[in-house]
C-alpha cells in the first residue's frame, strides 16, 4: 500500500532541493513512493514553466526530475539498511553520474508516470535505473551512478 506522504515528504520535510525539496516554494515537488522493496513510483505534471519552446517538456527538467526520483529509491534503501538517521540533512550519497535516453517526445501539460529501481546496492555506491512514462510508453530512461558521500 502506498503511504500517502511521499518519501521526500516523510524523511526530508525540510529539504530545499529545486526538483523535489517539501521545502521549496519555487521547486519542482517530485513525489516519490515506495512500491516495493527496491522500487519507487511516483508522478510529475510539468506546468508551462518547465516547456522547450515546442509544446514538449525540457530535456534538463526531465533528467532533473528522474534524478531526484532515483534519488528516493536510494535514500530509502539507505534508510531502510541504517545507513544514515532519517532525519540527517546530509544524504549519504550524492549522483556521481547519470546517462538519460530520450527515447520519445514527451508532452507538457498532462501528469508522467516515474518508476525507479536500485540495480546494484553496496554502501559505498549505487546504480539505478528509471524511466519517466506516458501514455503506457516509456519516453526517457536514465541510468544513475550513486557514490557515498564522504566530506573532507
Amino acid at each position: 500500500m502506498i503511504s500517502d506522504k511521499s518519501i521526500q515528504e516523510r524523511h526530508f520535510p525540510t529539504t530545499t532541493c529545486f526538483g523535489c525539496g517539501p521545502a521549496n516554494p519555487s521547486g519542482m515537488h517530485v513525489r516519490s513512493y515506495r512500491a516495493d522493496d527496491d522500487t519507487v513510483v511516483g508522478s510529475f505534471t510539468p506546468g508551462p514553466d518547465h516547456g522547450n519552446g515546442l509544446g514538449l517538456v525540457h530535456g534538463g527538467v526531465i533528467s532533473t526530475v528522474l534524478d531526484c526520483h532515483s534519488g528516493a529509491v536510494v535514500f530509502q534503501a539507505a534508510i531502510d539498511r541504517g545507513w544514515f538517521s532519517e532525519h540527517s540533512m546530509v544524504a549519504p550519497f550524492v549522483t556521481a553520474g547519470f546517462d538519460v535516453s530520450f527515447l520519445r517526445p514527451t508532452p507538457l501539460g498532462p501528469s508522467l508516470d516515474l518508476w525507479a529501481h536500485i540495480e546494484q546496492l553496496t554502501e559505498q555506491q549505487v546504480i539505478t535505473n528509471a524511466e519517466l512514462r506516458f501514455d503506457g510508453k516509456t519516453r526517457v530512461s536514465m541510468r544513475s551512478i550513486w557514490k557515498r558521500l564522504n566530506l573532507r
